[in-house]
């Protein structure tokens, strides 16, 4: 299932700038940076959980904000692009 994850982390301090961070590298584990603050991810719906659950753990619920939006199994219709930055095929072949 493919999932949207876009984030808005307040890093008016050092501890907004750690959120930040953790959130990003976690995003970057399980999907694709499409945007400087935007995921696709296309995982289980059992691994996505996990992922949501430690984003969640992450935030700062009065500073930040997180959004998800689940796209479903059919997403290849969902999404348009336009402009520099290739878009790629998370269920394509990966060269190692």
């Amino acid at each position: 299932m493919m999932v949207l994850v876009s984030y808005d982390v307040s890093t008016t301090d050092k501890a907004g700038r750690t959120r930040l961070r953790k959130i990003a590298k976690e995003c970057v584990n399980y999907g694709q940076r499409v945007q400087n603050s935007v995921f696709e991810i296309d995982v289980d719906y059992g691994t996505f959980l996990k992922v949501k659950d430690r984003l969640l753990k992450i935030i700062d619920n009065s500073r930040d904000s997180l959004r998800i939006y689940y796209l479903g199994n059919k997403w290849q219709n969902k999404i348009e692009h336009f402009g520099v930055k290739e878009t790629y095929d998370p269920e394509g072949v990966i060269i190692l």
